[in-house]
């Protein structure tokens, strides 16, 4: 694709080898998982990760609650984790809710995703499932992540957040039309933390005892319903109260209104993922229902505030790459990279020993390693042998893994995902339109055209246009008509 403004010269590493793919992350044949040995990947993510201190670099404003998620479905021909091994069987959790894009201190009313991280203490150690209020994301390859929020952050130049920044890399990733319609449409502001869905938004992998592996998707169904605000209300709350979402929360479990969700999976038999019409790891497309219903099998509620926010809610630590026996990784390449970013992120903020704090320490086991020392370490290990194998009694390996080995072949470089029958980045976000009423429409087009006046370089925002209008020919052609009315 032809862009305005020439390169002034290669792509480089910090080092300064010249970048030959910057797009797409090394794998081991096309749709293998990612390699290790991708230096470019694993030092973008790196230095994303140390790019601002203290606070998170993303989903840095946030809330959280203590409750209890319950099962209430036998799932054992699916999965062998012993947390979802018995009907009534109940679980320690904590959830920390977030915005993605704003600092600490900004407001909660905002057309953001939310996060929605989610820890399970379970007897085999802790499980984070660590997903958004949205079933899709922007980008299907991490490598591209530290790109992506850089243009939704504050312009290195102006110190503000530039719509020529935000849709010239959208329109840059046709990737992002699916996301970019659910954003800006009605739920893409939500009235309150409790009254929006969640997603684990990626595909993982179930095991059970058998060895037998299926591909699920997590879906979080709020009790309270849904309740949005318009972008005039939110505009108006986020002035009058920047932490409404946070009193909110806080509030309704003060008062013993504790919120709940209905918890659902969708499971895919993992010989079916290959000639699936679409490939079923790309975080840009949710799985039909009709292909592949929603099971409930629990029932989350939130019931105990934290006592301490710094401590608790701040210092707190997800990653998923925080899985136990029965659950896995699969190959989407977003979730890959993830798996190293988030506790790199963790180790470089709040520190090496981070998950020995509290709130993110097991509760219902105890963690039994032989890392020691650095930052916040507490002697825990007292004068134990910090190696393995050991003759003094010390824990070891259990030979059997967490989850199933994923077949790979082909060979190793930069490769897109691999592309299935249906595969395109426009057909969801078309199909999401046309779901809509004809008053949720034009909302989502009058947010659009708002949020998209204020570009300044018209091939942006043509090619902006462009991809909502290869969504659905009605949705480009009021989306443009009404930028037009904006821009005079």
């Amino acid at each position: 694709m032809t862009v305005q403004g020439e390169a002034t010269g290669p792509l480089t590493t910090e080092s300064g080898a010249p970048v030959a793919d910057n797009q797409n992350s090394e794998t081991a044949g096309v749709g293998g998982p990612v390699l290790v040995q991708d230096q470019l990947l694993l030092e973008k993510l790196a230095h994303f990760n140390r790019e601002r201190i203290p606070e998170r670099v993303v989903h840095a404003r946030g809330a959280g609650a203590y409750g209890t998620f319950t099962v209430t479905a036998d799932v054992t021909k699916y999965t062998r984790a012993k947390f979802l091994s018995q009907v009534g069987k109940e679980t320690e959790v904590f959830l920390r809710f977030s915005t993605v894009a704003g600092n600490l201190g900004a407001a909660d009313a905002v057309r953001d995703p939310r996060g929605f991280a989610l820890k399970f203490y379970t007897e085999d150690g802790n499980y984070d499932l660590v997903g958004n209020n949205t079933p899709v994301f922007f980008i299907r390859d991490a490598i591209k992540f530290p790109d992506f929020i850089h243009t939704q952050k504050r312009d290195p130049y102006t110190g503000s957040q530039e719509a020529d920044n935000v849709f010239d890399f959208w329109g840059l990733s046709p990737e992002s039309t699916h996301q970019v319609t659910w954003l800006f449409g009605d739920r893409g502001i939500p009235a309150s933390y409790r009254h929006m869905d969640g997603f684990g938004s990626h595909t993982f992998q179930w095991n059970n005892e058998a060895g037998e592996v299926f591909w699920v998707k997590y879906h979080f169904k709020t009790d309270q319903g849904i309740k949005c605000l318009t972008q005039e209300e939110a505009n108006k709350l986020a002035g009058e109260d920047p932490d409404s979402h946070q009193r909110d929360l806080r509030e309704s479990i003060e008062r013993g209104d504790y919120p709940s969700w209905t918890v659902g999976v969708q499971i895919m038999p993992a010989s079916e993922a290959a000639t699936y019409r679409f490939n079923p790891f790309d975080l840009t497309k949710v799985w039909p229902h009709a292909d592949y219903p929603v099971i409930e099998i629990g029932k989350l509620e939130l019931n105990r505030n934290p006592q301490n926010i710094f401590a608790e809610v701040e210092q707190s630590i997800f990653s998923p790459a925080h899985f136990v026996p029965g659950i896995g990784p699969s190959p989407d390449k977003m979730l890959q990279g993830r798996l190293f970013g988030y506790g790199d992120a963790h180790r470089y903020r709040v520190g090496v020993n981070a998950d020995q704090l509290p709130v993110n320490r097991p509760h219902a086991t105890e963690a039994r390693t032989h890392g020691r020392d650095g930052f916040l370490y507490d002697g825990r290990h007292n004068g134990a042998k910090n190696y393995e194998p050991n003759s003094f009694g010390g824990p070891a390996q259990t030979n059997r893994p967490l989850w199933q080995p994923i077949p790979v072949s082909g060979e190793t470089g930069e490769a897109d995902t691999p592309r299935h029958a249906e595969d395109n980045d426009f057909v969801q976000a078309g199909n999401l339109y046309r779901l809509m009423s004809e008053d949720e429409k034009e909302r989502l087009v009058g947010n659009l055209a708002g949020a998209m006046s204020g570009v300044t370089r018209d091939d942006i925002l043509e090619r902006a246009i462009s991809n909502f209008r290869q969504a659905d020919e009605d949705f480009g052609k009021r989306l443009e008509a009404a930028v037009q009315a904006l821009r005079g």
